[in-house]
């Protein structure tokens, strides 16, 4: 079991390229957290730094109380499962499995039992003679995953591991994913592009852009309360719809200016507007799809 904090990170390439910055936040115990982002938000390079693929520029690691920013990924006590599988073509599912075991000399009777508890949870009984050119997609990537549940991390760190699977075949393994991480109660950092894989996934979601953290919060706060325009419009399917208005105040109502139609704010928000001071202002006004419905007819004399 791990508790990562992460303070101030930051990752800068030999040609001034920031990929991470001001990276600060804590992910719990067990907790289940998701990296989502556009292709280079910097999800990855934040992910990798953690398990120790990629130096640190500044800031620090802990896991728990102790920094790692110098610890080697091998001591580090994590399981890694990447896009591409990772599997030795010329191994058996089994050996593809026991093979960290082995390296650490585990008794073969352990190895045995880890294996085969691992394989039976992940469906993967039937498989453990075949080779990896024997399997299909889905069954590689539950190879993987057996893999890294073997080992007994104390930390599971996942790269857009379904990337490469048909639309079906993602949802059930995203189901297989969220039920190994209730199994094994341990910590996962998971990293997608996929904001459906992080809104049903996670307990916390990391929302990423320009190598920055733009929100952290659960899935439903994330979709009610945006903390910006970028989280706006990158959480939801179909997105938010965003729209210049105007801010005005008539007969004790706040209303919003729609181009021939007008919205009466309810109270409590028409308040908190007015404290603001955006009266008279043009401001960005977000409606999720389902939230839209015929505005009531209003008179502007």
């Amino acid at each position: 079991m791990a508790r990562v904090v992460m303070k101030n990170v930051m990752k800068r390439y030999a040609n001034h390229v920031v990929a991470v910055r001001d990276f600060d936040m804590c992910i719990e115990d067990r907790e289940f957290v998701v990296f989502v982002g556009p292709s280079g938000s910097g999800k990855t390079t934040a992910l990798r730094m953690i398990a120790g693929l990629e130096d640190i520029t500044e800031g620090e690691i802990y896991f728990d109380d102790l920094l790692v920013n110098n610890m080697q990924p091998k001591d580090r006590d994590i399981a890694m499962v990447f896009q591409n599988y990772a599997l030795y073509p010329h191994m058996t599912v089994f050996d593809n499995m026991s093979f960290a075991l082995r390296l650490k000399k585990t008794p073969k009777s352990e190895i045995r039992r880890r294996v085969n508890e691992a394989a039976l949870a992940l469906g993967i009984e039937d498989l453990l003679a075949r080779k990896p050119r024997e399997l299909s997609g889905g069954q590689r990537q539950r190879v993987a995953l057996g893999r890294a549940t073997v080992r007994q991390p104390r930390l599971f760190l996942m790269d857009e591991p379904l990337s490469n699977l048909d639309a079906k075949l993602r949802v059930q393994m995203r189901a297989e994913i969220s039920r190994l991480h209730y199994h094994l109660q341990t910590t996962f950092i998971y990293v997608t592009h996929d904001q459906t894989e992080a809104m049903t996934m996670g307990n916390r979601i990391v929302v990423m852009n320009e190598g920055r953290i733009q929100q952290v919060d659960s899935p439903q706060r994330l979709y009610e309360k945006p903390a910006n325009l970028f989280v706006a419009g990158f959480i939801g399917s179909p997105p938010m719809n965003l729209k210049e208005t105007i801010v005005f105040k008539q007969n004790e109502g706040v209303y919003l200016k729609l181009g021939n139609s007008c919205i009466n704010l309810p109270a409590s928000q028409g308040q908190m507007v007015e404290k603001l001071g955006y009266i008279n202002k043009e401001i960005i006004m977000g409606i999720r799809p389902e939230n839209m419905c015929e505005p009531a007819a209003f008179n502007e004399s």
